[in-house]
Protein backbone atom coordinates (compact mmCIF):
# COMPACT_ATOMS: atom_id res chain seq x y z
CA UNK A 1 0.00 0.00 0.00
CA UNK A 2 1.21 3.60 -0.83
CA UNK A 3 3.15 5.46 2.21
CA UNK A 4 0.77 8.87 0.92
CA UNK A 5 -2.34 8.21 2.32
CA UNK A 6 -0.91 7.86 5.66
CA UNK A 7 0.41 11.99 5.61
CA UNK A 8 -2.90 12.71 3.69
CA UNK A 9 -5.09 11.80 6.34
CA UNK A 10 -3.38 13.25 8.38
CA UNK A 11 -2.42 16.95 7.28
CA UNK A 12 -4.78 17.28 4.42
CA UNK A 13 -8.43 16.40 6.20
CA UNK A 14 -9.73 19.90 5.88
CA UNK A 15 -8.20 21.09 2.87
CA UNK A 16 -8.07 18.47 0.08
CA UNK A 17 -11.57 18.88 -1.23
CA UNK A 18 -14.07 21.69 0.36
CA UNK A 19 -17.44 19.99 0.71
CA UNK A 20 -20.68 22.04 0.55
CA UNK A 21 -22.80 22.06 3.67
CA UNK A 22 -24.65 19.57 2.65
CA UNK A 23 -22.57 17.10 2.46
CA UNK A 24 -24.01 13.36 2.88
CA UNK A 25 -24.78 11.53 5.93
CA UNK A 26 -22.49 9.26 6.77
CA UNK A 27 -23.76 5.49 8.54
CA UNK A 28 -27.11 4.08 7.99
CA UNK A 29 -28.27 2.66 4.70
CA UNK A 30 -26.14 3.03 2.21
CA UNK A 31 -28.02 3.69 -0.88
CA UNK A 32 -29.33 6.36 0.85
CA UNK A 33 -25.90 7.55 1.52
CA UNK A 34 -25.27 6.82 -2.29
CA UNK A 35 -28.33 8.76 -3.32
CA UNK A 36 -26.65 11.93 -1.67
CA UNK A 37 -23.36 11.37 -2.93
CA UNK A 38 -24.71 11.50 -6.38
CA UNK A 39 -26.47 14.74 -5.41
CA UNK A 40 -23.26 15.98 -4.48
CA UNK A 41 -21.72 14.92 -7.80
CA UNK A 42 -24.05 16.27 -9.66
CA UNK A 43 -23.17 19.46 -8.02
CA UNK A 44 -19.59 18.93 -8.64
CA UNK A 45 -20.52 19.18 -12.46
CA UNK A 46 -20.16 14.82 -12.94
CA UNK A 47 -22.88 13.48 -15.23
CA UNK A 48 -25.90 10.95 -14.06
CA UNK A 49 -24.65 8.71 -16.40
CA UNK A 50 -21.43 8.25 -15.13
CA UNK A 51 -22.56 8.40 -11.48
CA UNK A 52 -25.23 5.85 -12.45
CA UNK A 53 -22.42 3.45 -14.22
CA UNK A 54 -19.90 3.94 -10.87
CA UNK A 55 -22.59 3.41 -8.66
CA UNK A 56 -24.51 0.29 -9.98
CA UNK A 57 -24.67 -2.37 -8.13
CA UNK A 58 -22.09 -1.09 -5.59
CA UNK A 59 -22.02 -2.15 -1.83
CA UNK A 60 -19.80 -1.25 1.01
CA UNK A 61 -16.60 -3.51 0.78
CA UNK A 62 -16.00 -5.23 4.58
CA UNK A 63 -12.27 -5.87 3.53
CA UNK A 64 -11.55 -2.34 3.13
CA UNK A 65 -13.15 -1.58 6.46
CA UNK A 66 -10.93 -4.21 8.16
CA UNK A 67 -7.55 -3.10 7.04
CA UNK A 68 -8.37 0.24 7.69
CA UNK A 69 -9.02 -0.46 11.06
CA UNK A 70 -5.79 -2.41 11.82
CA UNK A 71 -3.46 -1.01 9.14
CA UNK A 72 -2.80 2.37 11.61
CA UNK A 73 0.44 1.54 13.23
CA UNK A 74 2.50 -0.91 10.91
CA UNK A 75 4.61 1.10 9.47
CA UNK A 76 6.33 2.50 12.39
CA UNK A 77 7.12 -0.80 13.89
CA UNK A 78 10.29 -0.55 11.50
CA UNK A 79 13.10 0.87 11.84
CA UNK A 80 14.84 3.18 9.22
CA UNK A 81 17.28 0.40 8.48
CA UNK A 82 15.19 -2.63 8.57
CA UNK A 83 12.65 -0.39 6.44
CA UNK A 84 15.30 0.34 3.63
CA UNK A 85 16.92 -2.67 3.39
CA UNK A 86 14.09 -4.24 1.70
CA UNK A 87 13.22 -1.56 -0.01
CA UNK A 88 16.70 -0.33 -1.56
CA UNK A 89 17.65 -3.37 -2.92
CA UNK A 90 20.34 -4.06 -6.21
CA UNK A 91 17.46 -5.17 -8.80
CA UNK A 92 15.46 -1.89 -7.79
CA UNK A 93 18.05 -0.10 -8.24
CA UNK A 94 19.60 -1.67 -11.47
CA UNK A 95 16.46 -1.14 -13.06
CA UNK A 96 15.74 2.41 -11.79
CA UNK A 97 19.23 3.33 -13.56
CA UNK A 98 18.47 1.72 -16.79
CA UNK A 99 15.12 3.62 -17.12
CA UNK A 100 16.38 6.60 -15.90
CA UNK A 101 18.93 6.11 -19.34
CA UNK A 102 15.78 5.65 -21.17
CA UNK A 103 14.09 8.38 -20.07
CA UNK A 104 16.65 10.64 -20.05
CA UNK A 105 15.20 13.35 -22.60
CA UNK A 106 11.53 13.37 -20.47
CA UNK A 107 13.32 13.32 -17.28
CA UNK A 108 15.14 16.50 -18.07
CA UNK A 109 11.89 18.21 -19.55
CA UNK A 110 10.25 17.55 -15.87
CA UNK A 111 13.44 19.21 -14.11
CA UNK A 112 13.27 21.92 -16.58
CA UNK A 113 9.51 22.75 -15.83
CA UNK A 114 8.74 21.49 -12.08
CA UNK A 115 12.45 22.04 -10.71
CA UNK A 116 12.54 18.44 -9.11
CA UNK A 117 15.53 15.68 -10.15
CA UNK A 118 15.34 12.73 -11.95
CA UNK A 119 16.79 10.84 -8.97
CA UNK A 120 13.85 11.63 -7.02
CA UNK A 121 10.94 10.94 -9.36
CA UNK A 122 12.95 7.81 -10.32
CA UNK A 123 13.07 6.90 -6.42
CA UNK A 124 9.75 7.58 -5.29
CA UNK A 125 8.59 5.62 -8.55
CA UNK A 126 10.54 3.16 -7.77
CA UNK A 127 9.21 2.59 -4.04
CA UNK A 128 5.76 3.37 -5.28
CA UNK A 129 5.31 0.86 -8.16
CA UNK A 130 8.54 -0.96 -8.63
CA UNK A 131 8.77 1.67 -11.63
CA UNK A 132 4.55 0.39 -12.80
CA UNK A 133 5.48 -2.99 -12.51
CA UNK A 134 4.78 -3.77 -9.52
CA UNK A 135 1.76 -4.10 -7.38
CA UNK A 136 -0.45 -0.70 -7.82
CA UNK A 137 -4.22 -2.05 -6.17
CA UNK A 138 -6.39 -4.41 -7.40
CA UNK A 139 -9.52 -2.92 -5.36
CA UNK A 140 -12.17 -0.77 -7.08
CA UNK A 141 -11.64 2.78 -6.18
CA UNK A 142 -15.16 3.96 -6.24
CA UNK A 143 -16.34 1.02 -3.79
CA UNK A 144 -13.34 1.35 -1.74
CA UNK A 145 -14.15 5.00 -1.39
CA UNK A 146 -17.52 4.93 -1.18
CA UNK A 147 -17.12 2.35 1.97
CA UNK A 148 -14.68 4.52 3.30
CA UNK A 149 -16.93 7.34 2.72
CA UNK A 150 -19.62 5.95 4.46
CA UNK A 151 -17.71 5.09 7.67
CA UNK A 152 -18.28 7.93 9.61
CA UNK A 153 -14.58 8.49 11.31
CA UNK A 154 -13.00 10.40 7.88
CA UNK A 155 -15.72 10.88 6.14
CA UNK A 156 -15.45 14.32 4.61
CA UNK A 157 -11.66 12.99 3.53
CA UNK A 158 -13.40 10.49 1.58
CA UNK A 159 -16.69 12.25 0.06
CA UNK A 160 -13.81 14.27 -1.24
CA UNK A 161 -11.81 12.01 -3.04
CA UNK A 162 -15.38 9.31 -3.88
CA UNK A 163 -16.30 12.68 -5.88
CA UNK A 164 -12.82 13.77 -7.24
CA UNK A 165 -12.88 10.01 -8.85
CA UNK A 166 -16.14 10.37 -10.21
CA UNK A 167 -14.77 13.48 -11.96
CA UNK A 168 -11.29 11.70 -13.44
CA UNK A 169 -14.19 9.01 -15.09
CA UNK A 170 -16.25 12.34 -15.85
CA UNK A 171 -12.95 13.80 -17.79
CA UNK A 172 -12.15 10.71 -19.65
CA UNK A 173 -8.63 9.80 -18.03
CA UNK A 174 -9.47 6.28 -16.96
CA UNK A 175 -12.30 3.96 -17.56
CA UNK A 176 -14.23 2.58 -15.11
CA UNK A 177 -12.01 -1.07 -15.44
CA UNK A 178 -8.98 0.63 -15.21
CA UNK A 179 -9.79 2.28 -11.99
CA UNK A 180 -8.42 0.68 -9.11
CA UNK A 181 -5.92 1.01 -6.65
CA UNK A 182 -5.16 0.35 -2.89
CA UNK A 183 -7.24 -0.11 -0.13
CA UNK A 184 -7.42 3.82 0.45
CA UNK A 185 -8.30 4.51 -2.76
CA UNK A 186 -4.73 5.55 -4.49
CA UNK A 187 -4.22 4.83 -7.51
CA UNK A 188 -1.58 4.84 -11.07
CA UNK A 189 2.44 4.09 -10.95
CA UNK A 190 3.07 6.43 -7.99
CA UNK A 191 -0.32 6.08 -6.19
CA UNK A 192 -1.77 9.65 -6.46
CA UNK A 193 -5.48 9.78 -4.52
CA UNK A 194 -8.35 11.05 -6.81
CA UNK A 195 -8.03 14.47 -5.40
CA UNK A 196 -4.24 14.76 -5.61
CA UNK A 197 -5.01 13.46 -9.80
CA UNK A 198 -7.07 15.87 -10.11
CA UNK A 199 -5.15 18.82 -8.80
CA UNK A 200 -1.42 17.56 -9.87
CA UNK A 201 -2.47 15.64 -12.88
CA UNK A 202 -0.73 16.98 -15.46
CA UNK A 203 -1.05 15.72 -19.26
CA UNK A 204 2.61 15.17 -20.25
CA UNK A 205 2.78 13.29 -23.44
CA UNK A 206 -0.54 15.79 -24.93
CA UNK A 207 -3.43 13.00 -25.62
CA UNK A 208 -5.74 15.19 -23.85
CA UNK A 209 -6.01 12.92 -20.90
CA UNK A 210 -3.70 12.69 -17.39
CA UNK A 211 -3.16 8.46 -17.36
CA UNK A 212 -1.62 7.67 -14.06
CA UNK A 213 -1.63 4.18 -14.77
CA UNK A 214 -0.58 3.95 -18.22
CA UNK A 215 1.47 6.99 -19.10
CA UNK A 216 5.52 7.47 -18.11
CA UNK A 217 5.15 10.90 -18.68
CA UNK A 218 2.12 11.82 -17.23
CA UNK A 219 3.63 9.87 -14.09
CA UNK A 220 6.57 11.07 -13.79
CA UNK A 221 5.27 14.96 -14.73
CA UNK A 222 2.71 14.58 -12.28
CA UNK A 223 4.53 13.56 -9.53
CA UNK A 224 7.19 16.25 -9.71
CA UNK A 225 4.31 18.37 -9.86
CA UNK A 226 3.30 17.40 -6.72
CA UNK A 227 6.27 17.93 -4.86
CA UNK A 228 6.70 21.67 -6.67
CA UNK A 229 2.86 22.52 -5.95
CA UNK A 230 4.26 22.12 -2.21
CA UNK A 231 7.25 24.05 -2.36
CA UNK A 232 9.97 21.70 -3.65
CA UNK A 233 13.02 24.28 -3.95
CA UNK A 234 15.11 23.60 -7.62
CA UNK A 235 18.35 23.05 -7.38
CA UNK A 236 18.39 22.52 -3.12
CA UNK A 237 19.02 19.48 -1.10
CA UNK A 238 16.39 16.99 -0.63
CA UNK A 239 18.43 15.50 2.46
CA UNK A 240 16.68 15.20 5.87
CA UNK A 241 16.69 19.02 7.36
CA UNK A 242 16.33 20.71 4.16
CA UNK A 243 13.32 22.39 2.88
CA UNK A 244 12.70 19.64 0.49
CA UNK A 245 12.54 16.92 3.14
CA UNK A 246 9.91 18.76 4.58
CA UNK A 247 8.16 19.25 1.27
CA UNK A 248 7.63 15.40 0.72
CA UNK A 249 6.41 15.17 4.37
CA UNK A 250 3.21 17.43 3.56
CA UNK A 251 2.98 16.44 0.28
CA UNK A 252 3.71 12.65 0.06
CA UNK A 253 4.84 11.36 3.38
CA UNK A 254 4.56 12.40 7.15
CA UNK A 255 7.19 9.29 8.11
CA UNK A 256 10.11 10.41 8.30
CA UNK A 257 11.41 6.41 7.61
CA UNK A 258 9.98 6.39 4.67
CA UNK A 259 11.34 9.95 3.10
CA UNK A 260 14.53 9.05 4.16
CA UNK A 261 14.47 5.76 2.47
CA UNK A 262 13.53 8.21 -0.46
CA UNK A 263 16.94 9.96 -0.29
CA UNK A 264 18.53 7.18 0.30
CA UNK A 265 16.84 5.04 -2.85
CA UNK A 266 17.25 8.67 -4.56
CA UNK A 267 21.14 8.29 -3.98
CA UNK A 268 21.91 5.20 -5.31
CA UNK A 269 20.12 5.72 -8.34
CA UNK A 270 22.27 8.76 -9.20
CA UNK A 271 25.29 6.82 -8.30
Amino acid sequence: MSMMIRALVSLFVLALLALPASAAQCGGDFNRFLRAMASEAQGAGVSPGVINTAFAGLTPSAEVLNFDRRQRGMFHSKSFEQYARTRVIPARINRAKKLMARHAQLLRRVEQRFGVPPEVVMAIWTLESDNGTGDMGKLPVIRTLATLAHDCRRTELFQGELIAALQILQRGDLPLADLKGAYAGELGQTQFLPSSYIKYGVDFDGNGHVDLRHSVPDVLASTANLLKSGGWQAGASYREGTQNFDVAMRLWNRSEIYRKTIVLMAERIAN
